[in-house]
């Protein structure tokens, strides 16, 4: 079985987006968000949704899982 595994960092640089303009365009800082790409901390459901509109892709799309 396969663990969770979020893929924001992958969706935020296929969109050629920064740390910082990331930062800018959901209101999330510029720490959390790097904690979420290294897996330090994980990300709300308000912060995938906001991750998700800001770089305009769904929810489903910044996390693999078995039980998606």
């Amino acid at each position: 079985m396969k663990k969770l595994e979020v893929l924001t960092w992958r969706a935020r640089t296929e969109k050629g987006l920064t740390l910082k303009q990331l930062e800018e365009l959901t209101g999330i800082g510029k720490t959390t968000l790097n904690n979420i790409e290294n897996g330090l901390v994980w990300p709300t459901l308000k912060q995938l949704e906001d991750i998700a509109r800001a770089l305009g892709v769904r929810i489903s799309d910044l996390y693999e899982s078995d039980y998606k």
